[in-house]
C-alpha cells in the first residue's frame, strides 16, 4: 500500500499555515493551492464542516477541492440499486384442490395454473368462508 507524497497535517498545524497566510497575503490574493491542498488533507479526517469552520474557508469550495481531489484517483461507483425481477411462473400441469368444512366438501380441478394464483384462490375461498 502506497502512502501519499505529503506528510499528515492536523487540524491545528493547517490552521496556523493558514493564519500565517492571512497575514502575509497582499490584498484579496487567493487561498494558494497547497494552503487548499492541506484543507483538503485535515477534511478527509476531521470532516468538511469543523474544517471549513475552524480554518475559515468557505464550506462549499471545500467540498468541491475534496471531490476534485477524490475524482482524479477514485475508482467508477458501483451501482446502489440492483432490480431484481422474479421469473416467470411455470403453470403447474394439472392441480386438484379438495377443500372440508362443516358445510360439505369442494373440490376444485386447474389445468395450467400457476402457483401464485392458487394461493390467491385459496386465500380468497378462506376468507369467504369465514
Amino acid at each position: 500500500m502506497s502512502r501519499s507524497k505529503t506528510p499528515t497535517v492536523s487540524l491545528e498545524e493547517a490552521k496556523a499555515r493558514f493564519e500565517a497566510w492571512r497575514q502575509n497575503r497582499k490584498g484579496k490574493e487567493p487561498i494558494p493551492d497547497a494552503l487548499w491542498a492541506t484543507a483538503v488533507e485535515v477534511a478527509r479526517k476531521e470532516g468538511v464542516s469543523r474544517t471549513s469552520t475552524e480554518l475559515r474557508v468557505e464550506w462549499n469550495h471545500l467540498k468541491r477541492r475534496m471531490a476534485a481531489a477524490a475524482g482524479a484517483s477514485a475508482k467508477p461507483a458501483l451501482p446502489t440499486f440492483v432490480e431484481l425481477v422474479p421469473p416467470k411462473a411455470q403453470p403447474l400441469p394439472e392441480c386438484t384442490i379438495e377443500l372440508e368444512g362443516r358445510h360439505g366438501k369442494l373440490r376444485i380441478q386447474l389445468k395450467n395454473a400457476s402457483a401464485s394464483y392458487l394461493a390467491t384462490l385459496s386465500r380468497d375461498l378462506l376468507e369467504s368462508a369465514s
